[in-house]
């Protein structure tokens, strides 16, 4: 089974027993910032994945990190995880619970990437076009990449719109390499 299956299956268990209990919320709080860490700390994400690294040491390591900034039933599920070898897999269960609250809240991710940082109004008029097409609360995360030239590239889940100048100079110089 691929390790995305299996962290299908954890991240569906969990926001399933986050609802039960009622902690749908402070779960998906623990889960962010779990997954924030593992952004900011490769070292961690590199020790979680190495099989040299005995399994007691990286619960020992969860333990130290998350066991009181987190509640307790997500630090049940991270021990629950580590016991049955899997602790690999703790970012994709953690990247995968959130995109299972987003779809249970009604929240569509999109990212924009311009040259220059949005101004109000560009802001409203993607969020409101995206949240248009999808029919869902749009967080817009911006980012900066001066290699655009102009324009900006839009990903709304496995989609993308590229209106940045160097796409289209870019297909400009195709078209004449082919004339």
């Amino acid at each position: 089974m691929s390790d995305q299956s299996v962290a299908y299956r954890y991240a569906k268990s969990l926001i399933d027993l986050a609802e039960e209990r009622g902690i749908t919320e402070a779960v998906a709080t623990d889960m962010k910032f779990f997954g924030q860490t593992i952004d900011e700390n490769r070292a961690l994400e590199l020790a979680l994945q190495s099989p040299v690294i005995k399994h007691y040491k990286k619960l020992a390591i969860l333990e130290a990190l998350f066991k009181k900034r987190v509640s307790p039933t997500t630090y049940t599920i991270f021990e629950i995880i580590t016991r049955k070898n899997r602790e690999a897999i703790l970012p994709a269960i953690a990247e995968e619970f959130q995109r299972q609250y987003d779809l249970m809240k009604g929240i569509q991710k999109a990212q924009v990437t311009s040259v220059v940082p949005l101004t109000a109004a560009q802001r409203k008029q993607l969020i409101e076009q995206v949240a248009k097409e999808t029919g869902r609360i749009v967080e817009l995360q911006e980012k900066l990449d001066p290699r655009l030239i102009g324009g900006y590239v839009l990903r709304v889940g496995d989609r993308q719109v590229d209106a940045s100048i160097r796409t289209r100079l870019n297909d400009l110089k195709v078209s004449f390499l082919s004339n």
